[in-house]
């Protein structure tokens, strides 16, 4: 007999729990003490999306056949990768409520087949006392029952789902009162009109609205717990945030018109990362654009206008994408009078489209003067004339400063032009490090 199959049940179940479910299953055929060891497996992920049709029909086949035979009494993790019309419907919510029949902690599932004909999950899954994180995207239909209950639901992620009415998504949230996470990326179809996350246990929220939705009115979050905020969004709709006081860092990627409710529910954050973009509609009228110009531009300096005040800011980044983006970089710093790294950047997926002349203020920020400490610039720095003086304005005035990164892109000007521009330019902090990459 092999060392392997002498050591007990439990130790042979802990290591297949480390090699792919297909492959667990395969060691049934090394010999009758290995025929059943796999259906003790807490763990079970089936479904590569890279599957033929034949290879799709003999797991449905084999599930419909060994899932009920299933021996763990706890199913630690379901994970199922469905992008094949043979998975149907009813199949998949029989293997559903056979995990929830096990005490389910995680479910985690995407299914691509027909977007006209999504699936409606099962009842008992909203009634799964068990279950810790959900995790759905795809051809899913959210159709909650009133009489649902995930009273140890910490992590919720929902991707591209159908959502059944307005009130479904806020009538699962407030059926889970340990709702630590949640991320909502929404789909342009079936999307809620009034988009309302009221969740006081919240710590996480990552939110993604970046179609052109014209379905979206608004946009209410309460969440006063919250730690971690990333918001995506391109649309235009009224926002009621409250404050989040326990705030620590903040993703706002936004191209919306009313951002005063948002920028004041932040305040309290210690690292933000920040884009605010300008909307442009080539297809409207010039005088109704020349308009729309006055309201954007108003909301981007609705953080200066409003007085808001970023007192416990101390790492901030902003996205260089926009004209404007310069001198929103120095109405952000003149509000975050505690701040120690500023990084200058470009956003994923974002592209320059060159930066206006920027407005030099008339008064030098207090974080440049008092405690920033850290100068990175990664959106690839090109010495044109605007970041060459918004380089050279930082370096001499940061009396703190102790390390400067620049990461060049040569264009125009060479890197060692670069270089030696900002070298022979007046420093404040003599202990400064100028470092080019």
């Amino acid at each position: 007999m092999d060392i392997i199959s002498g050591l007990p049940d439990e130790l042979l179940i802990k290591i297949l729990m480390f090699v792919p479910t297909k492959v667990a299953v395969s060691t049934s055929i090394l010999s009758k003490r290995w025929e059943y060891l796999w259906m003790w497996l807490p763990k079970l992920d089936y479904g590569p999306r890279d599957c033929s049709e034949s290879e799709c029909e003999k797991l449905r086949c084999f599930l419909d056949r060994t899932l009920p035979l299933h021996r763990a009494p706890v199913i630690e993790s379901f994970s199922l990768d469905l992008c094949c019309s043979r998975f149907k419907p009813e199949n998949i919510n029989m293997w559903i409520g056979i995990a929830v029949s096990h005490c389910l902690r995680e479910l985690e599932m995407l299914y691509e087949s027909d977007p006209a004909k999504p699936i409606v999950l099962p009842s008992n899954l909203y009634a799964c006392k068990s279950l810790v994180v959900l995790k759905l995207d795809g051809d899913v239909l959210l159709d909650v029952p009133t009489m649902a209950s995930l009273p140890s639901l910490k992590t919720l992620k929902l991707q591209s789902v159908r959502y059944s009415s307005d009130k479904t998504l806020p009538l699962l949230l407030s059926k889970c009162p340990l709702l630590e996470d949640l991320v909502l990326d929404l789909c342009e179809d079936d999307t809620p009109r009034h988009l309302i996350v009221a969740v006081p246990s919240l710590q996480s929220l990552s939110l993604s609205i970046t179609y052109n939705n014209h379905h979206i009115d608004g946009l209410v979050l309460a969440t006063p717990a919250l730690k971690y905020f990333k918001l995506m969004d391109y649309n235009e709709h009224y926002c009621l945030i409250e404050n989040m006081p326990n705030l620590i860092e903040a993703y706002l990627d936004v191209d919306c018109p009313d951002i005063k409710d948002l920028i004041e529910s932040i305040t309290s954050v210690k690292r933000l990362s920040i884009c605010s973009k300008v909307n442009h509609f080539p297809f409207i009228n010039l005088f109704y654009v020349n308009h729309l110009l006055v309201i954007l531009e108003y909301s981007a300096q609705a953080m200066l206008d409003e007085g808001f005040v970023f007192n416990q800011l101390e790492h901030l980044e902003v996205c260089l994408c926009m004209e404007h983006s310069s001198n929103q970089l120095f109405r952000l710093l003149k509000a975050s009078s505690n701040l120690k790294r500023l990084d200058i950047s470009l956003m994923h997926g974002h592209v320059s489209q060159g930066m206006d002349d920027w407005n030099q203020p008339t008064t030098v920020p207090e974080c440049i003067l008092s405690s920033l400490q850290t100068l990175n610039w990664s959106a690839e720095y090109t010495g044109e004339p605007q970041e060459r003086d918004i380089a050279v304005y930082i370096l001499k005035h940061a009396l703190h400063l102790k390390t400067a990164t620049i990461k060049s892109s040569e264009l125009e000007v060479t890197k060692s032009e670069m270089l030696k521009e900002l070298e022979l330019s007046p420093r404040a902090s003599a202990a400064c490090q100028l470092m080019f990459e």
